[in-house]
């Protein structure tokens, strides 16, 4: 059973609101491929940021996913 911790934070708040009003399926999908879009693009620009920062190039990256020892 997940605990829950009060008091919500501003986000948590802003989604039970959301959520408080009646959605179709196809609305919740739409809000969810919204969610997955905001944080991938977040994820992304981590990642780009970090890769810069350590000089990583596209060579290194397919390296590491071609890498057998895995």
């Amino acid at each position: 059973m997940v605990e829950l911790k009060l008091p919500l934070n501003n986000t948590q708040l802003e989604i039970l609101k959301l959520f408080s009003q009646p959605l179709n399926e196809a609305d919740l999908k739409e809000i969810k491929m919204l969610l997955v879009k905001h944080l991938s693009e977040k994820f992304s620009k981590k990642v780009a940021a970090i890769s810069d920062e350590k000089g990583y190039t596209q060579t290194d990256f397919d390296s590491w996913l071609n890498d057998e020892k895995q």
